[in-house]
Parts: structure tokens; C-alpha cells; sequence
């Protein structure tokens, strides 16, 4: 076998804390999957709004 890839230099860290520790690097050192693009639908244009005072005309 080779060199270790971790080495704790302080302390006396649990196996838990330390398969924690594992678990997290291998997470980090894997490759992403890719995300499939989701199609979002357009918003669709509400009828042109009229208010009320319409008949005054635009000033």
C-alpha cells in the first residue's frame, strides 16, 4: 500500500469524525453529474388591460 492520503497531525479524532471526514473528500473529489436543463414555460401576456377611465381619453 502507499502513502496515506490522510494523516492527522493533532488531536485523537473518533471514527466517526473520521469517516466524516473521508466521506466528504470522496464527495468532493467526485465528478458532478450533470444537470438536465429544465424547459420553463413562457408567462402568457394577459389581455391589454383597459382601466375604467378609458373614455376621458390620454392626457
Amino acid at each position: 500500500m502507499g502513502a496515506p492520503v490522510v494523516r492527522v497531525v493533532r488531536g485523537n479524532p473518533t471514527d466517526k469524525e473520521l469517516a466524516a471526514l473521508v466521506a466528504v473528500l470522496a464527495a468532493v473529489q467526485a465528478p458532478a453529474e450533470p444537470v438536465a436543463e429544465v424547459t420553463v414555460p413562457r408567462p402568457r401576456r394577459p389581455v391589454r388591460f383597459v382601466p375604467a377611465t378609458s373614455w376621458q381619453g390620454v392626457r
